[in-house]
């Protein structure tokens, strides 16, 4: 795993946290939860390839 997508991970929450915040500051309630489930969406679609790097490496070791 590289250090790069810890970062990427860390900047995508800062900004939907500021956006969720002004969002709901704004009285766009409705807006803010769309956000943060976008940023949700977002993340998991970026794990998702480490997440088959790491069943790889899993069933290389194991041989299965």
């Amino acid at each position: 795993m590289d250090v790069s997508i810890i970062l990427k991970i860390a900047g995508i929450g800062i900004l939907i946290s500021v956006t969720n915040n002004i969002l709901s500051k704004s009285g766009r309630d409705e807006y803010s939860t769309f956000c943060t489930i976008a940023g949700i969406i977002i993340v998991l679609l970026m794990l998702v390839g480490e997440i088959d790097t790491l069943f790889s490496l899993v069933r290389g070791t194991f041989g299965l």
